[in-house]
C-alpha cells in the first residue's frame, strides 16, 4: 500500500504542474502481441493484449500501462508510471521514470504483487544508455541496457541480476534486434507492425516476437 501511495504522490505532483506546461496531450492505444517478451524474458502464454493512456504536458509524463494474456496461464501486469524528460543538447536528451509495477493475482511472482522501479535514461544521437533498479520489501534488481538505431533496424544489449537471470549472478539477458514498418490500409490508414528477435543467453531461450498497434 505504501509503495502504491508513492507513485500515486508522484502522479498527483506532476498533475499540479502540468497546467502551467504548453503541448499538454491525452493518448491511449493498443498494442497486440504474439507473446509478452520483456527484458529478455518471456511472461504468459499465447498472445498479450496490451493497452495504455497517457497524459503529458511539456517534458512530463503521467501514464499506465498493461499486459494482458489470453493463453491458459495468465500473466496479467497494470502499472502507473511518472516521468520527466529534457533537452540536453540538439541530439541528446535525458530521462527519469519511477514505475510501479503491479502484477494483480499473479501466483508465478510469490506473492509479491508490487515492485516500484526508479530508472534514467540517456540518450546521445542513435545510441542510449539505461539504468533501472527494481525494489520489492528492501530488495532489488539492477538492469542496464545499451541501445542502437541503425537506419531501419534497432539493437538492443541488456544485462541484469537476481531475477533477470537464472543464478541471479549479473549476466547478459537481452539482446534483440527489431524492426518496423506501416501496412497501409486505406489513403487515411496504416497499421503499424513491428518485429524482433531476441535472444537470452542467461536463459538459453530464444524469442521471435510480432506486434502491431491500433
Amino acid at each position: 500500500m505504501k509503495k502504491t501511495l508513492l507513485i500515486t504522490a508522484c502522479l498527483l505532483l506532476l498533475i499540479a504542474f502540468a497546467p502551467n506546461a504548453k503541448a499538454q496531450e491525452w493518448s491511449t492505444g493498443l498494442d497486440i502481441y504474439s507473446s509478452y517478451v520483456w527484458r529478455g524474458t518471456k511472461f504468459g502464454t499465447g498472445p498479450a493484449f496490451q493497452p495504455a493512456i497517457e497524459f503529458s504536458a511539456g517534458g512530463f509524463a503521467i501514464g499506465a500501462w498493461g499486459s494482458y494474456s489470453a493463453g491458459s496461464e495468465e500473466a496479467a501486469e497494470a502499472d502507473l508510471y511518472a516521468g520527466y524528460s529534457f533537452e540536453l543538447g540538439e541530439k541528446s536528451s535525458l530521462s527519469f521514470t519511477l514505475t510501479d509495477y503491479y502484477f494483480p493475482g499473479s501466483p508465478w511472482m510469490d506473492g509479491k504483487s508490487h515492485y516500484i522501479e526508479p530508472m534514467v535514461s540517456l540518450g546521445i544521437s542513435s545510441f542510449t544508455l539505461t539504468g533501472a533498479y527494481m525494489m520489492n520489501d528492501g530488495a532489488g534488481d539492477i538492469y542496464l541496457e545499451a541501445g542502437l538505431t541503425a537506419g531501419a533496424v534497432d539493437l538492443t544489449l541488456g544485462g541484469g541480476d537476481g531475477a533477470y537471470t537464472m543464478d541471479g549472478e549479473f549476466n547478459i539477458c537481452n539482446i534483440g534486434i527489431s524492426t518496423s514498418k506501416e501496412i497501409k490500409i486505406t489513403d487515411s490508414f496504416s497499421l503499424p507492425v513491428t518485429g524482433a528477435a531476441i535472444l537470452n543467453p542467461s536463459s538459453e531461450q530464444f524469442h521471435i516476437v510480432v506486434g502491431i498497434s491500433l
